[in-house]
């Protein structure tokens, strides 16, 4: 225990000595050596005297997460797991199997096989359950039983999973995999080129530029650039991306913090590729951070038509910094803003409601902008389309039957119970929706609205008061009518739940690259894009 102790103590001291040695912190020196003083104190006594015995790492990470839990989401501290899933999420390279896995209490769920890699020679497919690699049962394996799939290129391993209630074993054979910033691209038609940049990882510029410099090759005189669903990544890259397609010397984002050295302005450094070529950049709600750098420098200096539903709203730029025994602590160290001068982070972390929750910056505390051509943006809620389509009519809602893993199972389920030919055909229908919401009814999804939860308050406190006798009639009557509301809710968000299920349905079948054909054919905001950039006279006309 006391070696425990020993090694997990080091972690705040060291933060502590970080803290001490940057210029910020001068008038402060006395107060955190304070405190730190304190709280070592406190944890040796805790550990020493509590009545039952406690587990020191335990504590230690506790107190770590709840003390960042208290600043922002972004701020995190890293163990050595979370420094290679960063490491692998910045260059997209790491040695394994080849495929996307959620770790769940009792196995691993394969999510995404990528195509032509190891898991899929083996002939793995989303949704089989890794139970057993080699002899190691994944159920109660205490470390992260993912990186059993891990090891040396060329080395084998074997895997027991179920898959729709038989059980399968597999030997595959590891191999490097390179993960793409740009999955896809290709000609939508004979003169539009389709790129999708999916991270921002330290080679999404490298391919987003041969992306570029071959669909014009081919022919392409107008570009969809697709951010879609991109969480973002390196803020570098980001601004090499814009460079392709603004001129060198061109203003791309500032970044503004409360230390000086992370005050920095961000200008382009290379020639473009093309500054003419006419360009649609989509986004959706799971854009973020730096795929807002981008598609917000392109809108501010009219360098392009933003098509799609309003971006998630990061504006925070992290910076990892090194601990001790391969730890690390990613810390918030500045806002972004870009060119036109505005930051489009959408939570304030800083002044937060009774509950202590972050709340989202209201819509008349918005602040105008203007971009190169004098056209209206704002401020405080993610990057606002030019042409906004696709967006949730309630996104918590929808959240939750995505967070319960009931959309990609009902896929799975139809990619084992249907034969399909011609997927670039494949539609859902009315009754295909019917048969999702009574899958949801028969898995017992459940949802608890705001509304539910203070109901609920309300109710328990009318029983230790002894008035429930007279309310418990209508209480009952609120809560029926809220579940039909939610229903209701689910009808609404047809269109959406839609687009989710075919998008897990068409994976299943031909892999992520199929998708991109799919959507070619029948995306809805590929299709305006294409009919934006169809007309050059509508194209200009967004611009001005």
């Amino acid at each position: 225990m006391k070696k425990i102790f020993n090694k997990k103590i080091i972690i705040p001291v060291m933060v502590g000595v970080v803290f001490l040695t940057t210029s910020a912190f001068k008038n402060d020196f006395f107060e955190i050596a304070k405190q730190i003083e304190i709280f070592t104190t406190l944890f040796k006594e805790l550990n020493m005297n509590y009545v039952d015995e406690t587990n020191p790492g335990e504590l230690m990470d506790t107190a770590i997460k709840s003390m960042l839990a208290d600043l922002d989401p972004y701020t995190n501290f890293m163990n050595e797991q979370d420094v290679e899933a960063a490491r692998i999420n910045n260059t997209g390279d790491y040695t394994g199997i080849g495929a996307r896995i959620k770790t769940l209490e009792d196995k691993l769920l394969v999510i995404e096989p990528y195509k032509d890699y190891p898991a899929d020679q083996a002939g793995l497919k989303p949704g089989d359950e890794i139970i057993k690699i080699g002899n190691t049962v994944v159920a109660g394996y205490k470390d992260h039983a993912g990186d059993l799939l891990k090891g040396t290129s060329g080395s084998s391993v074997e895997v027991t999973y179920l898959r729709q209630g038989k059980t399968h074993t597999a030997t595959i054979k590891r191999a490097e995999v390179d993960i793409k910033a740009v999955p896809h691209f290709s000609m939508v038609n004979d003169k539009t080129g389709y790129i999708v940049l999916s991270r921002f990882s330290n080679k999404a510029y490298i391919e987003t530029n041969y992306a570029l410099r071959d669909l014009k090759a081919q022919g392409a005189s107008k570009i969809i650039l697709d951010l879609r669903g991109n969480p973002g990544g390196l803020l570098n890259e980001a601004i090499k991306i814009v460079n392709l397609f603004v001129p060198k010397g061109q203003l791309v984002v500032t970044t503004k913090s409360k230390v000086k050295q992370y005050n920095r302005t961000y200008i382009t450094q290379n020639q473009p590729i093309d500054t003419e070529i006419p360009l649609v950049v989509l986004i959706d709600g799971a854009s973020a951070s730096a795929s807002e750098i981008v598609s917000g420098a392109l809108q501010d200096l009219d360098r392009a038509v933003i098509v799609g539903s309003r971006s998630f709203g990061k504006g925070l730029v992290q910076r990892p910094k090194q601990l001790t025994y391969g730890t690390q602590v990613k810390i918030t160290i500045s806002r972004y803003h870009t060119p036109s001068g505005r930051c489009i982070q959408s939570l304030d972390y800083w002044n937060r409601n009774e509950k202590g929750e972050a709340v989202r910056v209201k819509q008349e505390n918005y602040h105008e902008f203007k971009t190169k051509n004098g056209r209206k943006v704002f401020d405080g809620g993610g990057v606002l389309p030019d042409v906004a389509l696709g967006a949730t009519k309630n996104p918590t809602i929808t959240k939750a039957i995505q967070d319960s893993d009931l959309i990609f199972n009902y896929a799975v389920d139809y990619y084992y119970n249907h034969k399909i030919e011609d997927i670039n055909n494949f539609t859902l229908t009315d009754k295909d929706f019917s048969n999702f919401k009574s899958y949801l009814e028969t898995n017992n999804f459940s949802f608890e609205t705001e509304t539910e939860k203070a109901l609920n308050k309300a109710f328990e406190t009318s029983k230790k008061e002894a008035l429930n006798d007279d309310i418990e009639k209508e209480y009952n009557a609120l809560i029926n009518h809220l579940n039909a509301s939610k229903n209701k809710v689910i009808d609404e968000n047809k269109a959406y739940l839609l687009e989710l299920l075919t998008e897990d349905i068409v994976k299943c079948y031909v892999h992520r690259e199929g998708l991109y054909d799919y959507y070619k054919v029948h995306d809805t905001e590929i299709k305006k894009a294409s009919e934006i950039l169809s007309n050059s006279t509508s194209y200009q006309s967004y611009l001005r």
